[in-house]
């Protein structure tokens, strides 16, 4: 029983004591993978959420069945936009300086999820330091295919890109053309038909800790396609702007369109950070 469970998580979560906790907790998961309705909303009502926080930042053994619920609570926008309050947002980020793949892996797409289509969730991963430690993971577990998929995809959300997880995109590594640099791209195929949307993700170290992260995102169409529309371009510059206090990335990100040749159009958004 849903109800019961969430009763005895917010009873007993605060010790964590495993045996009696773990149960509940696959309960509620279980629960909220059936997409039952009204489950999101039991879930905020109960106040379970900084339970769920404390169990992430104790790196017990419930941990990763933790990461597993978060991950399929930030699904849910009536659930996710309390993550902050609850002081999961600081907590899943605390997650992402282990070095369990698995545990890693859950609150990346955790993280993803969060940031999809919400600018004010992007912001607040954003100045609390998602992007350093995301590329940290890059940089430090290098060929971990499945922990790259997701950290990729989350630096696409967290950019504004609002890549989602149906669109199957495909990563693997690119060449890299300058020392210190990693390139990852991307394939996602479109249901028309007509054209396929490929990502570049450049890493590049300016210095002892320092590091660019830019992300392109290429519209590649047929020639079907640009030979009806091919005399179409635009040309639009979003201006910099600022994210506030930030100790561990500088104050901005770039977001431009530029003009393309007529087989492609190009965004690109551009993340400077320090490590």
């Amino acid at each position: 029983n849903l109800n019961n469970a969430l009763g005895a998580i917010r009873v007993l979560g605060v010790e964590l004591i495993e045996d009696e906790l773990k149960p509940h907790l696959n309960t509620v998961l279980a629960n909220i993978k059936e997409r039952k309705k009204g489950t999101s909303e039991q879930v905020v009502i109960s106040g379970i959420l900084p339970i769920l926080a404390l169990s992430l930042r104790n790196r017990g053994p419930l941990s990763l069945l933790t990461a597993k619920l978060v991950a399929e609570l930030a699904k849910e926008s009536v659930v996710r936009k309390g993550f902050g309050d609850a002081g999961l947002v600081t907590a899943l980020l605390s997650v992402l300086t282990c070095t369990n793949e698995e545990l890693l892996i859950y609150a990346v797409i955790a993280i993803s999820r969060m940031s999809y289509d919400s600018s004010k969730q992007q912001e607040l991963l954003l100045q609390r330091g998602a992007v350093p430690r995301l590329v940290a993971i890059l940089l430090r577990l290098p060929h971990k295919e499945a922990l790259e998929e997701v950290c990729l995809l989350a630096l696409c959300n967290l950019s504004g890109m609002g890549v989602a997880e149906e669109a199957g995109m495909i990563w693997e590594r690119g060449v890299s053309l300058r020392p210190g640099e990693c390139v990852f791209h991307g394939v996602s195929p479109h249901t028309c038909g007509f054209a396929s949307s490929v990502t570049l993700v450049r890493v590049s170290q300016w210095g002892p800790g320092q590091y660019a992260v830019s992300i392109e995102d290429f519209q590649r169409c047929s020639s079907s396609f640009w030979n009806s529309h091919g005399n179409k371009r635009a040309q639009h510059w979003f201006p910099f702007f600022s994210l506030g206090s930030c100790s561990n990335m500088l104050k901005v990100i770039k977001f431009s369109t530029r003009n393309v040749p007529r087989t492609k159009s190009l965004k690109t958004r551009v993340f400077h950070t320090f490590l």
